[in-house]
């Protein structure tokens, strides 16, 4: 099962969809991952101890907080970014997430006294901020890179941890239904239909 195949599998277990629902054919390969893979939805991630836990869901959070409509944490991508992590990226592409988690855990200690989690969220942003301008020069911030470009394997801990947050939330129910729209028999395709001023994008729209 390539990597394709597998986040198909992963957007079924995160969100409960049916292969229906979400516009695809499951191979047989497939079927035998979804069939014996661990219930995702019904219990937590059991790969990070409960302090990169909590790290890793406020980094969720604070790069799509909780407003007027739900954020990462209520939509469950802590556990979709836990579920990629150790499921999907090759060991070498692992290493990079994880040593760079803990050194931001570490960082954030020693500067503030405190974890990530118990931040300012002007002091949260900030450090972001900071990892984004650090890994500036990396190819995943090339513009041919969006959409649907090519995988960038040794992208930066904070590359991979936006890129995770983005997918796991508007394919999990709560952004494909309560920040985007959806529509569940979209019919034609319209490349040129007008969004209002108010108005979200569909939830079938590549982000």
């Amino acid at each position: 099962m390539n990597r394709r195949q597998f986040l198909e599998c992963a957007a079924l277990l995160i969100t409960g969809a049916t292969a229906a629902q979400a516009g695809f054919t499951l191979t047989e390969e497939q079927r035998v991952y979804l069939a014996t893979a661990p219930n995702y939805i019904a219990k937590p991630g059991e790969f990070l101890p409960a302090e990169q836990k909590a790290t890793l869901a406020m980094l969720t959070e604070t790069i799509i907080p909780r407003t007027e409509t739900p954020g990462a944490i209520d939509a469950g991508v802590p556990r979709f970014v836990e579920l990629m992590v150790f499921e999907w990226l090759t060991p070498e592409e692992r290493a990079i997430f994880l040593n760079g988690l803990n050194d931001l855990m570490a960082t954030t200690k020693e500067s503030f006294g405190a974890p990530f989690e118990n931040l300012s969220e002007k002091q949260r942003t900030g450090i972001l901020e900071e990892l984004e301008a650090d890994a500036s020069d990396s190819p995943w911030y090339d513009l041919g890179n969006t959409g649907m470009g090519e995988f960038v394997s040794d992208a930066p801990f904070i590359c991979k941890l936006k890129e995770f947050t983005i997918w796991g939330f508007f394919t999990s129910e709560v952004g494909a239904t309560q920040v985007l729209r959806y529509e569940a028999m979209p019919m034609r395709f319209d490349g040129d239909y007008p969004l209002g001023e108010d108005d979200s994008s569909w939830s079938g729209m590549v982000i």
